[in-house]
């Protein structure tokens, strides 16, 4: 039940192109959770666009291009449930959506971590930063909305490796309130 918000720079995405970016970030959420590419699953898959002017935006104290690589400044918050994904997953995600971006403005981004590790500075002015919301705090039709819930609602397993590292995440939370 991912969420992801795209903040891009006035004119830096045209109808198509933010068109290939949504679908392709919808197939990072499906990969996500666990695969789980059903109505269900694309249901919960939400993308929001929001285009800053350039007024609005300032890197390194200004709003020149100066400090912004290509292909140019965004900035993406993937809202997920608390316990969604460990360090493992979060990484991927992180690399996931910076190709998305690159690829869909033209880019490349087969390999975002090698273009880093060779001093290329493309991809660099991608951030992305992911916000989990602590159990209870998610609704859906009114009602709060856990990892129990969504599972079901998106078709993933509740045999799934995702599934059993949530359940891990809570069982080990559980224990630190006791201890």
């Amino acid at each position: 039940m991912p969420i992801m918000e795209v903040q891009y720079h006035a004119g830096d995405l045209d109808p198509a192109t933010k068109a290939d970016l949504a679908e392709r970030l919808t197939r990072i959420m499906i990969r996500m959770e666990g695969g789980a590419d059903t109505f269900g699953g694309r249901a919960f898959a939400w993308v929001l666009f929001r285009e800053l002017s350039a007024d609005d935006w300032w890197v390194g104290g200004e709003t020149a291009e100066t400090y912004v690589y290509p292909p140019g400044r965004f900035l993406v918050h993937v809202t997920i449930p608390e316990g969604y994904m460990n360090d493992e997953h979060k990484n991927e995600v992180h690399a996931w959506v910076a190709a998305a971006i690159l690829e869909a403005k033209g880019a490349g981004g087969e390999d975002v971590g090698k273009s880093h590790a060779s001093g290329d500075n493309v991809g660099k002015s991608i951030l992305t930063v992911i916000d989990e919301v602590t159990e209870g705090n998610w609704g859906w039709a009114g009602l709060p909305l856990g990892m129990a819930k969504i599972a079901p609602a998106v078709g993933l397993a509740k045999t799934s490796e995702r599934f059993a590292w949530t359940t891990a995440y809570f069982t080990a939370k559980a224990r630190e309130r006791v201890s």
